[in-house]
């Protein structure tokens, strides 16, 4: 099944820009499926992932094939769905990719959502872990990677040697909604929505509070922004259903922003104009 890279032929399923950001990755170790739902999300994201490979050391866009016909997928190693933070349209996807890639492992990009509770929900049991790169792909390192128990044998040592070949550090993280990075994340996030209602301060006075002041390279709206206030909403709701904990619930300007179709940087408009 595996090369010493760990895979020799994944897919990933989704146009967004995570699934285009590993598609672009992956296309330094050899050729790469992206599964897209429909002729025009396959057109943006053939475009967006030849950009992608573009920025990946050793990147080439000609190994990025780009399809809306799941059977294509059917002799890949490894399938990850990279798709919006939904658990029944997640579920329902992972299910039709485990009956049209019968061989093949199984990864979720999940920011949000239990990798156990997809297996169960999809049918797919011991072949569904978590593979959660960030945002920008090609730029950031990490991989959370999270290995439920029961997965068949050699899907540790598999995930673990492709995240090495992309150039990614991968560290195993709980079955917990969030894992590590998001469940620390966002209650400092919301916590700086919450102080911007408050006080009345600006946008940028906060976030050059956290530059200047912590040492952040990107201050917590501008970064709520960057990540989407739709994608946020989603993870805090997830986390917050979760938890229950008054940190991990979306403060109401992140709603009423989402609301006004100001979804950050992607939209033209968030926290900042774009």
């Amino acid at each position: 099944m595996s090369a010493a890279g760990g895979y020799a032929s994944p897919g990933i399923a989704g146009s967004g820009a995570i699934a285009c950001g590993i598609a672009a990755c992956a296309s330094a170790l050899g050729e790469v499926r992206l599964l897209a739902r429909s002729d025009a999300s396959a057109w943006r994201a053939e475009e967006q992932a030849v950009e992608g490979a573009r920025r990946v050391e050793g990147g080439e866009s000609g190994r990025i094939k780009v399809t809306t016909d799941g059977a294509e997928l059917a002799d890949c190693d490894l399938v990850v769905e990279a798709i919006a933070e939904d658990l029944e349209a997640k579920a329902a996807l992972l299910a039709d990719l485990g009956n049209a890639a019968t061989a093949a492992d199984l990864a979720t990009t999940t920011s949000s959502l239990g990798v156990a509770e997809l297996a169960q929900r999809s049918g797919l049991g011991e072949r569904l872990f978590g593979l959660h790169p960030f945002h920008p792909v090609d730029r950031m390192e990490l991989v959370e990677v999270c290995l439920p128990d029961g997965l068949r044998d050699g899907i540790p040592e598999r995930a673990h040697a492709w995240c090495g070949a992309l150039g990614k550090i991968a560290v195993e993280v709980p079955d917990q909604p969030g894992f590590v990075v998001n469940r620390l994340l966002f209650p400092y996030l919301f916590d700086a929505v919450r102080l911007l209602e408050r006080t009345g301060m600006a946008a940028g006075e906060v976030d050059d509070c956290m530059k200047l002041g912590a040492g952040h390279p990107m201050g917590p709206l501008r970064l709520l922004d960057f990540v989407g206030l739709d994608v946020a909403k989603a993870i805090g709701e997830s986390l917050h259903a979760n938890s229950a904990e008054a940190a991990h619930e979306v403060p109401g300007l992140v709603t009423e922003l989402v609301g006004n179709g100001k979804l950050g940087r992607k939209s033209g408009a968030g926290f900042y104009e774009y």
